[in-house]
C-alpha cells in the first residue's frame, strides 16, 4: 500500500501533472525549447532516445546562473561537455602553478647534443 491518503486515479494523474510542470521549468527543458537539438561544438544532431545525450553546459560554469533567455547555456553532447570541463580543469591547474616553477620540466639529458660532431666525423675520444 502507498503512504498517500488519496490513491485515486484522479489524484495520481494530478500529481503526475504537477511533476511534469516542475520538470518543464528546469533549465534543461527550457534550453531544449530555446535551442536546436545540435551539439554546439561538434555539430551532431540529436532526436528521439539519443536526445538524452545532449546536455546543457553553463558557459560561466555557474549552475545557479540560469537566465530565462538562455544566454548562459549551450547544448553540448556528453562527449564535448566532458571535454569542455576537462579543459577548464587543466586551465585552473596550469594557472595555479607557483610563478617560480617552470610549466614544463627541463630536460637533463639531450641524446642528440653531439650528433653534429658525429656527422662531421669528429668522434669522441
Amino acid at each position: 500500500m502507498s503512504s498517500r491518503d488519496d490513491d485515486t486515479p484522479k489524484a495520481v494523474l494530478s500529481e503526475a501533472h504537477l511533476i511534469q510542470r516542475d520538470w518543464a521549468k528546469t533549465y534543461r527543458e527550457r534550453a531544449l525549447r530555446l535551442f536546436p537539438w545540435v551539439c554546439g561544438h561538434c555539430g551532431r544532431e540529436f532526436s528521439g532516445k539519443r536526445l538524452r545525450e545532449l546536455t546543457v553546459h553553463h558557459k560561466d560554469h555557474n549552475h545557479d546562473h540560469n537566465p530565462p533567455d538562455g544566454s548562459n547555456w549551450e547544448l553540448l553532447c556528453i562527449y564535448c561537455h566532458e571535454n569542455e570541463h576537462a579543459r577548464y580543469q587543466v586551465a585552473e591547474v596550469t594557472t595555479a602553478l607557483p610563478s617560480g616553477q617552470p610549466s614544463e620540466p627541463s630536460l637533463v639529458h639531450s641524446p642528440f647534443a653531439q650528433l653534429g660532431d658525429l656527422l662531421k666525423g669528429k668522434l669522441p675520444k
